[in-house]
């Protein structure tokens, strides 16, 4: 029975310890060559950390990265990657927030980390790699960690803007990636084409199925995101099979017409997930690659990387959504209503809640919040079950679960309650709009309306007219080239809102 992630690397580099693991555009590591680089990292971490303790590294998005992770794992602690360009402010709350002793970097970003004023030891990765393995250290250590110990934390900063450090642990992965490897026919001859930041949990379905199942895991660059020929070619010459990528991220290509350039013919399987998939941008991909395997992901971070999966099985118009699907084994989610009662008729909205092995073990030091998400569920009254409640709203149509919206999201607007997906999912699917992301200015109660596409706002009004009731069309439209994203590569909310804020004011100026 697997305990321990490290049973992955240390089978799959037993059997085939050759094979490439991790790769970027400039290095590349075999499993046997990541397993030695864990172990010595690993040996130099446990000298200096206790079992459990939280490493942050300051590294950038490369494969060497992926082998420092793997150190502090051996050493019977949990990772944290400290995005290098993140703001000072935040990066300084992150590691005050673990009470990090130690911060691991690399010696071009010693300045970097000189800057924070860190009052911790500095640890650089080619030093510590540098450490003669103990196998006996080592060997102890493990037999300290227990299935449940944390293997990562992921810093999200939800509606408030303050980070939250999502604890995860062993178990968690080990449960999610068996059954997310099996349901989706992974293999030894995958190649995964890596676009997640390490500190998005896209990325933990990268690593670990690329660790269990002997796969390589591809290291795409972030400015090839910008590039779609790039990109394209990248896909191509690395050979890459499958991509589970954010959504905004597989719209770059479709959106810009990638495959009239190139189509890879590789690939065999695309899942997306951290936003609503645009049927008009599905349909593009599989127009050109008809037989591979599309997969609409959905959950949170708090329940490691997913809770359901929808295997795309039919066809769809541009003015439908897609299903969440079903919930992974071992993995129970259900609606609760206001009053906690559960929702099981079609059309009614509830939250979605989820338990089971999956769950996080919480916020990193911030028990408010995470006894404010992680609660018993009100439905059993019986023993000790916690579930995390998303602030998703959803509902059933036909059997199937549907993401309606965030809780955040569905705005009382001229006496009437509206989701602003449901506007969304319309608008998208007016010929000539290709991206869609609606807002509510709530001081001014308006809804904006910010898209990409080459149709007039009074064009617009006319064609959503025959689709949605007045009340529910935007007050103002907003033509943007593109859409912002944030790091993760989702829609960048806050950053559309400033910008037409600072238009505004200029315009009242002028």
């Amino acid at each position: 029975m697997v305990q321990n992630i490290l049973d992955y690397l240390e089978a799959t580099a037993a059997d085939c310890p050759d094979k490439p693991a991790f790769e970027d555009l400039e290095h590349s590591y075999t499993f046997a060559q990541v397993l030695g680089n864990a172990k010595r990292i690993g040996c130099a971490l446990l000298q200096v950390l206790p079992q459990n303790a939280p490493v942050p590294v300051l590294m950038e998005k490369e494969a060497w990265t992926l082998n420092v992770f793997m150190g502090a794992v051996c050493a019977g602690c949990f990772y944290t990657l400290v995005e290098p360009e993140q703001p000072d402010e935040r990066i300084r709350t992150i590691l005050d927030t673990l009470e990090a002793e130690v911060i691991v970097t690399s010696g071009k970003l010693a300045e970097r980390v000189a800057a924070l004023g860190f009052t911790g030891k500095v640890l650089l990765a080619e030093e510590l790699v540098e450490s003669v393995i103990d196998e006996e250290a080592l060997a102890s250590r493990r037999k300290m960690v227990c299935d449940v110990d944390p293997l990562y934390a992921i810093f999200t900063s939800g509606s408030t803007g303050v980070p939250k450090g999502v604890v995860v642990s062993h178990r968690s992965v080990i449960d999610f990636t068996e059954h997310f490897t099996r349901i989706f026919g992974f293999s030894r001859e995958d190649v995964i084409g890596n676009q997640a930041p390490f500190d998005f949990d896209v990325s933990v379905k990268d690593i670990y199925p690329c660790l269990k199942m002997g796969a390589t895991l591809e290291v795409i660059p972030k400015k090839y995101f910008s590039v779609p020929k790039k990109l394209l070619d990248f896909l191509d010459d690395r050979k890459v099979t499958s991509l589970t990528w954010a959504v905004s991220a597989l719209c770059i290509i479709s959106m810009l017409k990638g495959f009239r350039y190139k189509v890879p013919t590789t690939l065999r399987r695309v899942m997306f997930s951290g936003e609503v998939m645009p049927v008009k941008q599905l349909n593009y991909w599989r127009e050109y690659l008809p037989d591979v395997l599309y997969v609409n992901l959905y959950g949170p971070t708090e329940i490691t990387c997913n809770c359901n999966y929808y295997i795309v099985d039919r066809e769809f118009t541009e003015d439908q959504t897609l299903p969440i699907g079903v919930p992974f084994p071992n993995e129970r989610v259900f609606l609760l209503d206001e009053e906690d009662h559960l929702v099981t008729e079609p059309g009614a909205l509830g939250e979605i809640c989820v338990s089971g092995t999956a769950l996080a073990l919480g916020y990193y030091r911030n028990s408010e919040k995470t006894s404010e998400a992680f609660v018993q569920n009100p439905l059993n009254h019986r023993y000790l079950e916690p579930i995390y409640r998303t602030g998703d709203l959803g509902r059933y149509e036909n059997g199937e679960l549907y993401y309606v919206t965030r809780k955040d999201f569905q705005i009382k607007h001229m006496g009437h309650r509206i989701e602003l997906g449901e506007i969304e999912t319309a608008f998208q699917a007016l010929d000539g709009i290709s991206r869609v992301c609606c807002i509510y200015d709530e001081p001014n109660t308006k809804i904006i309306g910010f898209y990409v596409g080459e149709l007039e706002a009074k064009e617009i009004i006319e064609r959503l007219t025959e689709r949605l009731p007045r009340f529910m069309i935007p007050n103002v439209f907003r033509q943007v080239d593109e859409m912002p994203l944030t790091k993760n590569g989702k829609i960048d909310r806050k950053c559309l809102m400033e910008e037409y804020r600072e238009s505004m004011q200029n315009r009242v100026k002028s």
